[in-house]
């Protein structure tokens, strides 16, 4: 009887050595707000006035914090001059811009613990000059390849859009080579928006798109870059 009884205790205090404590409680994971959707001034618009009421949709946050929203606005599609940059908590901001030029425009949220979503896609618009019969197209955008790909060597679709306010029909001369900036004019005065290319291995390509609309406005877009295997 006596031996059972060693043998329970002993399996007592192997039990409760073995017993590991239970993990500490980990702390909330701060959840990203959800991206701002863009209402107005919608893509493309010709604006009459310059006093605008930019707007968008509200971005929720699982943890419902408080959220700030960014707007930042430039004459050029890659912001490199921002022009405005206002920072709130409403879904509308109230800002005036010079007549005669072609905006862009983009919104990003954050939370109260310094959480920031992405940007919004960029919106386009141009200020009415009631001295203007015409207003310049926009700067072409890429589509592919993005800055800094890798593409495969051989031929490489170079592809990319264009937008007019007016609704003018455009046309794209497209440089491409070797040199940054790219000066060798590879298709004049085309009018669709992709062109293929041929490239050797382990090399650094350089492509712009000047767009032009039927009353003689141009305008060029930034320069493009890629790379192959």
């Amino acid at each position: 009887m006596q031996k059972l009884l060693n043998i329970s205790v002993l399996c007592l205090l192997l039990w409760s050595c073995g017993k590991s404590d239970p993990p500490a409680p980990t702390e909330d994971v701060n959840v990203v707000p959800t991206v701002p959707e863009l209402v107005y001034p919608s893509n493309n618009l010709l604006c009459i006035n310059n006093v605008l009421d930019f707007q968008w949709n509200a971005s929720s946050d699982g943890n419902g914090d408080v959220i700030t929203y960014l707007i930042e606005i430039s004459k050029d599609n890659q912001f490199t001059e921002i022009t405005h940059m206002v920072t709130g908590s409403k879904t509308t901001q109230n800002i005036t811009l010079e007549r005669g030029f072609a905006y862009y425009w983009k919104v990003k949220a954050t939370d109260s613990k310094n959480a920031s979503s992405d940007y919004s896609t960029t919106f386009n618009l141009y200020t009415q000059n009631e001295a203007i019969s015409n207003h310049l197209p926009f700067a072409p955008e890429v589509v592919k390849p993005l800055m800094n790909a890798t593409e495969n060597e051989g031929t490489t679709t170079l592809e990319w859009t264009g937008s007019d306010t007016d609704g003018d029909p455009l046309v794209f001369n497209i440089y491409f080579g070797t040199d940054n900036p790219p000066e060798t004019l590879i298709s004049e005065n085309q009018n669709v928006t992709s062109i293929n290319v041929t490239t050797v291995a382990a090399t650094d390509y350089f492509w712009k798109v000047v767009v032009k609309d039927d009353k003689g406005g141009q305008t060029i877009g930034q320069i493009w870059n890629f790379r192959t295997n």
